[in-house]
């Protein structure tokens, strides 16, 4: 069977995508669609070496692209910490008192929680903001630490 140019362009294309689907590296993305001009330029009836040389300046054009996008725009939290993943984070809870450990038991959502403070902050009775769940652990702050501004 004889393969056209245009079909290993395809092949290496449909691999890089196979291979992102896999490990999910969005970067792979790029690539493939630089694979995929290069079939297009081949499409078009170009030489071998333009074909590789749009290849290539889409390929990386559009990773650089999207690696300078990534770093304009700020990363999300992390899941433990995010309230687009978790909606119990910035919910308010009352400890009753604190344990030697920095734990608490906290009624939350109808049954009792274990909550963890948050380091840097003081142990004390009161109402507390969830910043993060970790597991089936609260990890808690107190509000009046969360209201002080900033240095």
């Amino acid at each position: 069977m004889d393969m056209s140019q245009a079909t290993f362009w395809w092949i290496a294309a449909g691999a890089a995508v196979a291979v992102e689907l896999a490990t999910g590296t969005f970067y792979l993305l790029m690539i493939a669609l630089g694979l995929a001009s290069g079939a297009v330029a081949t499409h078009l009836g170009l030489a071998s070496v333009v074909q590789v040389v749009v290849a290539a300046v889409v390929g990386s054009g559009a990773t650089a692209l999207w690696h300078w996008r990534r770093m304009r725009h700020p990363q999300s939290l992390v899941a433990r910490e995010n309230r687009d993943v978790n909606l119990d984070i910035g919910e308010t809870v009352h400890v009753g008192k604190w344990a030697a450990d920095h734990t608490a038991r906290v009624t939350y959502r109808g049954s009792a929680w274990t909550a963890r403070l948050q380091p840097g902050c003081d142990a004390g009775p009161g109402l507390h903001r969830v910043v993060a769940v970790e597991g089936n652990w609260l990890v808690v702050a107190p509000l009046s630490a969360l209201a002080r501004p900033a240095h």
